[in-house]
C-alpha cells in the first residue's frame, strides 16, 4: 500500500483530547437513546470524501488495534489515508475481517449478515457499521423503533437508507446476542441503532 501524501491530508481534531472526548460522548448518547439524531460536535473538518459526522465518529473510535473496511467510493477517496494517518488503524480488504465498516452514501456494498457477527460467548467482538444516509428530516419514509433506551416507541424519519435494510435489520436483531451495531450518519448528525433495537416501517397515509 502506498504512503499517503501528507501535504494533502486534512488535519484531524482541532484539539486532540477534548475533540475526541466530545465525539465519544455524542456516540454514547446516540447508543443510549436509539433513534434520536445527535448533532456531531464541530471539532474537526473531516476528509474531503464522506460525511463529516461519519468521519469524526470513526476518528474517535479507531486505533492501531482495529481493522477498518471502507466501501468502494470511500476507499478510492482520501478518507482511507486520513483515518490511517490520524488513528493508525489497519485497512482490511474483506468486510468480514473488520471491527469497523464505513458504508458511503448510496454505496451499499455488503449486507449486514456478511459482517463480523461476534459469537454467543464474545458478542462484543462483532463489527460496528457506520452507514451514511441523506438525513433525518425527510417527509418520508418513517420508521418506528422499540427496545432498550426507548420509552415505548420512537419514530424517526430517515432518508437514504439502503434498499432492503428493514429485512436485514430484522435478521440482525434476531441473531442477538450476536449481530452488528450500526450508526447512521448524515453530514452533521449520527443516529445509534444497537442490535437490541427492533425496527419497522410506518406507511404514510
Amino acid at each position: 500500500m502506498s504512503s499517503p501524501d501528507l501535504s494533502r491530508l486534512v488535519p484531524g481534531f482541532d484539539h486532540e483530547s477534548s475533540g475526541s472526548q466530545a465525539v465519544f460522548r455524542a456516540a454514547l448518547e446516540a447508543l443510549s437513546h436509539p433513534g434520536r439524531p445527535i448533532d456531531m460536535p464541530r471539532v474537526a473538518s473531516g476528509p474531503r470524501h464522506g460525511h463529516r459526522a461519519a468521519a469524526l465518529l470513526l476518528l474517535s473510535l479507531l486505533d492501531a488495534d482495529t481493522g477498518l473496511w471502507l466501501s468502494p467510493s470511500l476507499a478510492e477517496g482520501d478518507a482511507s489515508a486520513w483515518l490511517r494517518f490520524h488513528t493508525g488503524c489497519r485497512l482490511v480488504t474483506e468486510a468480514a475481517a473488520a471491527q469497523f465498516c464505513w458504508m458511503g452514501n448510496h454505496d451499499w456494498a455488503h449486507g449486514l449478515d456478511t459482517l463480523n457477527q461476534g459469537s454467543d460467548n464474545w458478542p462484543d467482538q462483532s463489527a460496528t457499521c457506520v452507514i451514511e444516509v441523506d438525513g433525518f428530516e425527510a417527509a418520508q419514509p418513517r420508521w418506528a423503533l422499540q427496545g432498550p433506551g426507548i420509552p415505548g416507541e420512537r419514530q424517526v424519519r430517515i432518508e437514504g437508507l439502503p434498499a432492503g435494510f428493514e429485512l436485514q435489520w430484522q435478521e440482525n436483531h434476531s441473531r442477538f446476542p450476536r449481530g452488528v451495531d450500526v450508526f447512521l450518519a448524515s453530514s452533521d448528525q449520527i443516529l445509534g441503532m444497537p442490535r437490541t433495537v427492533r425496527l419497522r416501517s410506518i406507511e404514510e397515509a
